[in-house]
């Protein structure tokens, strides 16, 4: 019997293979080279003097209302003014700020989508290229390996009794400040970082790359790489930054509850128990002040048996979140499991993905055209000419430390 696949779904089951055995490239890594040219745009959007004087613009008082807190989800303290009432941003100065930040979101997220579309558009009727552009492109976005690699170092550095170490390659996992933090709080931020990653460095990709193709693989992650760059609320970032905060919190709105159900399924592989893990999970996952990072971060903490959360500091700015799961603080051996559970979630998101490409092909004609891995004559003459056409190779990449990850 002639098997049929999709050739979004065999480009990425490909990609995902690639990222799994060669990981991240030491050079030429195309979202560092993304970065480079947002980090571009944005200086000519966003200057630092313009910056400094939006921020110094005089604002004017308004109804008592709380303003943003640090996850630019949930209240915070309201500004007062000279006379104590509540304030507000004047309009020429930091709704302007917002409003190059659209401008900044809109054209860096628009341009790799619309390469997209156009890497599709061309290899519509040549499946052999359609998998190798899908598959260079699912490998370019992908962060697994490389997540799973940072935690393992972390986790040798603890057990080795080296927190020096362990305290500096923190800073590859997330952006909190590690100098105070001692065996159990690195432990934590680490298993943290690895459960928000799982999602947006694996399981988001896919899902994207699943439901909307090669244009949805690289807008997705322009958008996560966005919130990195200025999606944090530091004073130069805290409205500019926000359109891109905002549209990586929807982008990440499914995959991260997709992320959530998967490691309650995939509990007893780290051996722990599916009905303790659904349990933390669904008790605890809206208790985090993230809409998406507490899904995956609870869903991890019932699985591992350990309890996340506690107070954080991030640019000298420190924050208290709840508790997730009711087990002891984690050590370094949870750091292991983690990583573990990673790797399945990401398994089982990536066999969820090649089904959703193959039915969405199926439904919608997203290919173009089927591979048929046992080609009669005249699919040998088509798969001949479409390899001898050859396919747009891509370079390979993803951040290991963007700041994400608790």
């Amino acid at each position: 019997m002639r098997g049929r696949w999709a050739a979004d779904a065999v480009g990425l089951l490909a990609g995902y293979a690639l990222d799994a055995w060669l990981g991240d490239p030491r050079r030429l890594h195309p979202v560092a080279g993304f970065g480079q040219a947002a980090a571009a745009l944005e200086r000519r959007l966003h200057p630092a003097d313009r910056a400094a004087r939006a921020r110094s613009a005089p604002a004017r008082p308004t109804a008592d209302r709380a303003g943003p807190g640090p996850d630019r989800s949930a209240p915070g303290p309201a500004a007062a003014g000279s006379s104590g009432a509540p304030v507000r941003p004047g309009p020429d100065g930091r709704r302007g700020e917002r409003a190059a930040g659209a401008v900044f979101t809109a054209v860096a997220v628009g341009a790799p989508v619309l390469a997209g579309v156009a890497a599709a558009a061309l290899t519509r009727r040549h499946p052999v290229a359609r998998v190798a552009v899908v598959a260079a492109g699912t490998w370019a976005v992908l962060g697994g390996r490389t997540l799973r690699a940072e935690a393992g170092a972390m986790n040798r550095a603890l057990r080795g009794g080296d927190l020096p170490a362990a305290r500096q390659r923190l800073s590859h996992l997330c952006g909190r400040d590690p100098a105070r933090l001692d065996e159990a709080e690195l432990a934590r931020a680490t298993v943290e970082s690895v459960a928000e990653n799982t999602s947006d460095a694996v399981v988001a990709p896919l899902f994207w790359g699943a439901v909307a193709g090669l244009p949805g693989l690289l807008g997705y992650r322009a958008v996560n790489t966005l919130d990195a760059m200025v999606g944090h609320r530091s004073p130069r970032y805290e409205r500019f930054g926000t359109p891109a905060a905002r549209l990586d919190d929807v982008a990440n709105l499914l995959p991260s509850r997709l992320t959530g159900l998967l490691g309650v399924a995939a509990a007893p592989v780290v051996h722990g128990d599916r009905a303790d893990a659904w349990r933390v999970w669904r008790r605890d996952r809206d208790d985090h002040p993230s809409p998406n990072a507490g899904q995956c971060e609870a869903a991890f903490a019932g699985a591992l048996g350990v309890r996340l959360g506690g107070r954080n500091v991030y640019f000298g700015r420190s924050e208290v979140r709840p508790f997730l799961g009711d087990g002891p603080r984690p050590e370094a051996r949870h750091i292991r499991r983690a990583a573990n559970l990673s790797r399945t979630i990401g398994l089982a998101a990536l066999a969820g993905a090649a089904v959703v490409a193959a039915v969405r092909a199926a439904a919608v004609g997203g290919a173009g055209r089927w591979v048929r891995f046992r080609p009669g004559t005249a699919d040998r003459r088509a798969l001949g000419g479409a390899a001898a056409s050859g396919g747009t190779g891509m370079g390979r990449g993803h951040r290991a430390a963007t700041g994400g990850g608790g």
